[in-house]
């Protein structure tokens, strides 16, 4: 009987969904595990938050009141600490920017391996099965670990727990040695064209490097117009300067999951599809069959993009 810790995300006062999606995942390996679920909540509004996480699974949520932001320091000794108390053989985190901040960390601290964006969890007796993509989805490794391990699970890869638990909730007195606390968040500073929120879009018209010109947007946004939906991209285009930041959809901009999900001229690197999979349906635009898009599109159209799009444009106008 080995028990999991799982531990929280949040991000300026709202937790984030991958923070459901790790209890169903650290549920899973409990139920392979024959143990019980640890939840860690640290820093911010914890109370609220353990509220809120007291879903159907969780058997035990720790919280640590220590500041209102995320900080490196903070989390890597609240972790550690509550490992020692907890003696947990797994601790899952999210890959997010904290999680990939602290988790590696943690792990050099404990002296444990440490597998990130993983995308499938088994056990075998004391033999943890990890699964990555590799080569922008083309192709899965397994990582086997024996005995104790850090983990970080991709968002969008796990459905996100539902139901009201009845797990106990204890706050945990961390020791947390102020010297040791290299940084400290002062505020924020919202970037350009920060008034559209591509996440809370119920259409999105995705656009990549397949437009080829930055003048070619135009029949994209026209595209966007006809259905009411929103622009947004992959990185190159945001790379390009030809739309801001918060247009960019994956890893490193941000995970969406709206009604419809249209890619065109997008490949579908592992990075962008961990942003947008969650979407309830896929359509993709692509003159490249074997575009790891195409494999998780519900709708593959291929065929040039320059063809596509305003006979699309044109049907819905």
């Amino acid at each position: 009987m080995t028990d999991v810790l799982a531990v929280t995300d949040h991000r300026r006062g709202e937790l984030r969904d991958s923070s459901y999606e790790l209890i169903t995942a650290g549920r899973e390996l409990a139920d392979e595990t024959g143990g019980d679920l640890h939840l860690a909540v640290i820093s911010g509004t914890v109370d609220e938050f353990a509220e809120k996480v007291n879903r159907e699974g969780v058997d035990a949520i720790h919280t640590v009141s220590h500041g209102e932001e995320f900080n490196h320091d903070v989390y890597t000794q609240a972790i550690t600490q509550l490992y020692d108390e907890l003696a947990p053989q797994y601790v899952l985190t999210p890959n997010s920017v904290n999680g990939l901040d602290y988790a590696p960390a943690v792990a050099n601290r404990l002296g444990l391996p440490v597998v990130t964006d993983t995308v499938d969890l088994e056990t075998s007796g004391e033999t943890l099965t990890a699964t990555r993509e590799m080569y922008g989805g083309k192709v899965e490794t397994t990582n086997e670990l024996d005995g104790e391990a850090v983990v970080t699970i991709r968002e969008a890869e796990w459905p996100a727990a539902e139901g009201t638990g009845d797990a106990s909730v204890e706050a945990f007195d961390a020791d947390i040695d102020e010297d040791a606390v290299g940084s400290t968040v002062n505020g924020f500073e919202e970037v350009g064209g920060g008034d559209v929120d591509i996440s809370e879009a119920d259409v999105l018209v995705s656009v990549g490097r397949g437009i080829e010109e930055e003048e070619n947007l135009d029949i994209i946004r026209d595209l966007a117009d006809a259905l009411g939906a929103t622009v947004s991209s992959s990185r190159p285009i945001v790379d390009n300067g030809w739309l801001p930041k918060n247009r960019q959809v994956g890893q490193s901009g941000k995970v969406v999951t709206p009604d419809v999900y249209i890619a065109i001229g997008i490949s579908g690197a592992v990075q962008h599809v961990a942003g947008m999979k969650g979407s309830d349906t896929i359509v993709a635009i692509n003159t490249d069959p074997n575009a790891p898009i195409m494999d998780i599109a519900d709708y593959a159209i291929h065929d040039d993009l320059f063809d596509v799009v305003p006979a699309l444009t044109e049907e819905f106008q």
